[in-house]
C-alpha cells in the first residue's frame, strides 16, 4: 500500500478510471456481440444491421479516442464490420 498521499491519490484515481474502462469494454463487446446475433439470424434487415454497425462505430471510435482501447484494434474491429457489411449487402450468388 501507498504511504505518501499523492500516491494514494493515485491508486483512488486508478481505481476509479479501471472501472470506468472496463465498463466502457464491456459495452463495447455487448455492442459488437449485438451487431453478430443482428446479422446471423435468417430475417435480419439490412436497416437493423447497420443500425447496430452504426452503434457499434460510435462505440469503437469514443474507445479510440479516449485511448481505452488501441487506435489501431478500432480500425480493424471496424474493417471487419465493414466486411461484414459487404457480404450482407450483396445477392446470393447462384449456383
Amino acid at each position: 500500500m501507498p504511504h505518501l498521499q499523492t500516491a494514494k491519490k493515485r491508486l483512488r484515481q486508478n481505481i476509479k478510471r479501471r472501472e470506468h474502462n472496463r465498463a466502457v469494454k464491456k459495452a463495447l463487446k455487448k455492442q459488437l456481440k449485438a451487431l453478430l446475433e443482428v446479422s446471423n439470424t435468417k430475417d435480419a434487415t439490412m436497416d437493423a444491421i447497420k443500425k447496430e454497425a452504426t452503434a457499434a462505430y460510435k462505440k469503437l471510435d469514443k474507445a479510440a479516442a479516449r485511448r481505452i482501447i488501441h487506435p489501431n484494434t478500432a480500425a480493424r474491429k471496424k474493417s471487419q464490420i465493414a466486411r461484414l457489411l459487404n457480404t450482407k449487402s450483396k445477392p446470393a450468388a447462384p449456383k
